[in-house]
Parts: structure tokens; sequence; C-alpha cells
């Protein structure tokens, strides 16, 4: 296996079943022989990298090199050892939940680029397997021309030889802690044993948009496909399979490609095909308040009661379209979390009111945590306040709570090694970690069909 843009190895924790930082220890079943982590913001420790370090341990390139911690656009991709599987969360950043939609550049963006490393790794070390995640807004961006970036992807797995699935998947929707919608992308190469047994289930007609060859298609995404094994779904209402030829030109599809993909769907050949799927699932609700801490909880997350309102704590809206609010009071939680309309005057002189709606103040117990996103631990509107088990105080969540929302081993991002030095992460780092990574849940459960792939590989 090769993990690129690692973070602090979710796919690795999944794939193996990681249940605690003691268990690293133990004989990985998906070996990796490299992996990949740089973060451009990080000037002097790279804390992601080093954190992925101190659990697992180095990986040599063939020369004998560590090229682990270089922009991957530096590396030469033909030192990377061969591998059967690559796995990774490419950087999302340009297309994210983050920021808006419209305002978002795609494969255009500073980091939707190294989208071009992937493809270069694919032409050059060639495995027969591909397991990606990405916000789920992949599928619409860029705004201005819907779908165009991930055809550009799928254009890049077709001219390499690849059949692809995907499913857009909230965690939540199958049992478990966190509210967190995302793309996963498998890839694998048509002389693979499974791609044969893929290819056998459809059953193609003259022009492959026939009621026979659209229904066997349908059957892969519903049921006999990769994520169709691993999470169950059933056909929307009213929903139609829709389909589409890719161009052969990567530069057309740039120029001129435009189409709604929908959130489950499978590329074979030059053909897309797409179907709205809902989720069906039968596992017992993870909620918040399973993976919090039952027991004492230092000072330092505790809110004083001074920064939690401002009014009365009925009150989740602000108008200061007449009079605006002090400094004082915009620093209180309910504040920033609540309903605004204020008074604005563009540089041009245009005024206008800027609004937001409300969002839960305090993250119920009962629910599956929200998303959680790189500000986590911040005064931010998304950062998760909870009323603390114990005492009924109100409270940020700790670094070992974030980690159990994303399904991590407990204190798996506390220490680092820096150089030869084991250091202690600093927390607003963890935060920023956990907010990068994916639902290490999801891989758990998607190891089992990967295995029975591999076992008929051999």
């Amino acid at each position: 296996m090769c993990e690129l843009f690692a973070g602090v190895g979710g796919f690795r924790c999944g794939l193996n079943f990681y249940k605690n930082v003691e268990s690293t220890e133990k004989a990985e079943k998906w070996k990796t022989v490299w992996f990949s982590q740089w973060e451009p913001s990080e000037k002097t420790t790279q804390y992601a990298h080093q954190c992925y370090v101190y659990n697992f341990g180095r990986c040599m390139d063939i020369k004998g090199e560590d090229t682990t911690n270089f922009n991957i656009e530096d590396v030469d991709k033909n030192l990377i050892p061969d591998f059967n599987l690559l796995v990774g969360g490419f950087p999302c950043q340009d297309y994210s939940v983050a920021s808006s939609l419209a305002t978002s550049k795609g494969l255009e963006g500073k980091k939707g680029i190294l989208w071009w490393s992937i493809r270069e790794i694919l032409e050059i070390k060639k495995p027969p397997f591909v397991l990606l995640e990405n916000v789920d807004r992949l599928l619409k961006s860029p705004a201005s021309q819907r779908g165009r970036d991930f055809a550009i992807m799928l254009a890049c797995f077709r001219d390499e030889g690849y059949i692809v699935e995907w499913r857009v998947i909230n965690a939540a929707d199958y049992g478990f802690q966190q509210r967190r919608k995302r793309i996963f992308i498998f890839a694998y190469k048509k002389d693979t044993s499974y791609a044969k047994k893929i290819q056998k289930l459809v059953k193609y007609s003259k022009n492959n948009n026939e009621t026979k060859g659209l229904e066997s298609i349908k059957n892969i995404m519903l049921n006999s496909g990769f994520f169709a094994k691993s999470f169950r779904v059933v056909e929307s209402e009213k929903s139609v399979i829709k389909t589409k030829k890719i161009n052969e030109e990567i530069g057309e599809i740039s120029d001129n490609f435009n189409f709604l993909f929908d959130n489950t769907g499978i590329m074979i050949d030059k053909y897309i095909y797409t179907l709205k799927t809902k989720p069906v699932s039968e596992s017992k609700q993870i909620v918040l308040g399973d993976v919090m801490e039952s027991g004492d909880v230092d000072e330092s997350y505790f809110i004083p009661e001074d920064k939690l309102y401002y009014t009365d704590p009925k009150i989740n809206y602000s108008d200061e379209r007449i009079e605006a609010l002090s400094n004082e009071k915009r620093r209180t939680w309910q504040y920033i979390k609540g309903s605004k309309k204020i008074a604005r005057k563009s540089k041009d002189g245009h005024e206008y009111v800027f609004s937001e709606g409300p969002i839960e103040m305090i993250d119920r117990h009962d629910k599956p945590a929200r998303t959680m996103l790189t500000s986590e631990g911040n005064f931010s509107r998304t950062t998760h306040i909870v009323e603390d088990k114990r005492t009924g105080r109100i409270r940020l969540l700790t670094p070992t709570e974030a980690e159990r929302i994303q399904g991590f081993p407990t204190n798996h991002t506390k220490y680092c090694l820096k150089g030869e030095n084991v250091i202690e992460v600093p927390l607003r780092k963890r935060f920023f970690m956990m907010g990068n990574a994916l639902v290490v849940d999801l891989i758990k459960q998607m190891e089992k069909q990967l295995s029975d792939i591999f076992d008929e590989e051999k």
C-alpha cells in the first residue's frame, strides 16, 4: 500500500483496525511501503508528518532515502517502491465545505493541481487498485461548469485503463459518530480479476443505453459493486440512471464538459453511469455522548459564563441594522453561533445587509457530531461546545474526543517525532489534523471487501 496526502494515517489506521496507540506495534495486515505528507503552511515542524512517523515509523524510497516529507510534486515517482493499492484523501481546500462553491477554484486552485501528481503515479507505478477520498462538492466543481473537475479525473483513470466506482457517504447514515459527507472513489485496472468479474455482470447493449444494459449497470451500483457491498443503498424515489460519454481529449472536457453527477456511479470504458441513491443501515447509531469523556476534564477546556451569553440564553439571533453590538458582546458563543443581520457598506459605497442563520449552540449528546473542520477548538461558529458529562458545565471538546469523533485511536495525535526527540503536539495542531482527516470507521468497513478482492487476485 502507498498512502498519499497521508495526514496522520487515517487509511492506515482503518485498514489495519487500530483501536489504540499500542496496537500499532503489531504486524500490519496491509503493509505500507511508502507514504507522503507535506503541509506547505508549516515552516518549522511538520506536525502531521512527524506524528505519522512517531506512530508508524519511516518509509524509504528505492534509493534508501526518506522523501516522505517532500512536496509530492518534487518527488521522483520512479523511486517510489512498488505497491498494489494507492490510497489517499487528496487535498480539497479549493472546493471544500469551508468555502462557498461559487468562489471555489477546483482543479485550477493551488491545491487542486496536486491531482496531476496522482495521475503521474498512476502512469508510472500502475497500481491495480486505488481508493481515494474527497469532499462531496468535488462532483459539482467548479460552479461555472458543473462536474468538469471530476470528469477530468475520470478521464485520467480511463486513459490508464481503470474502471471507476464512486459513492458519496455520510458516516452518520451508517451508524457512525459524525455527520461527515465525503465522496469515495474506487478504481481498478481492467486486467484485474475483480474488473473481469464486474464486466461479466454488465449486459452490454448495442449502444450502451438500452434498458437491458442499464439495468445491469444499476445492479452493480445497488447490489454487487464495491461500495454496494460495503454500504447498502436503495434507489431514490423517481431517480433515473443518467449516462454520458466522456470526451476523448482532456482538453475538450476542460472546455466543454457540463454534467450533474449523482451520489452513486460507475465509469466503464468511455461511459459514465450515475444514479441517485439513499442509504440503508441497520447499525446502532453512535452519538456524540458515546465518545465523550465521562470523568474529569482539565479546567482549561471549560468556557467562562461571561463568554457564553451576552443576553437571555433563549435568544439565538442579533440584529445590528440600527445599532452595532460591542466587541465584548460579539466575543460570546451566543453571538457567533446565532443568526445575524448586520448593515454593511462595500468599497464602492453600496449598502447591504449581511445575514446568516443560527446553528445549534450546544451540541447534543444524543446526536452524531457535526462535521469537524480544521478550525475546531477555536472561537468559531463551527466549533463544537458541549455539556460536560460529569459536571454539566459547558466546554470545548478535548483532542481525544476529536480523535474518537474521527474514529482514530485515543491519543493518536498526542506525540510526534521532531528529529530524534519525542515532543507533544500543540492542541491547535491536534484539532487541525483531525479537521483534515477522514472517518477511520468507514475505511474499516471497506476493508473486508478490499480483503476479499485481494484474495481473489492471488
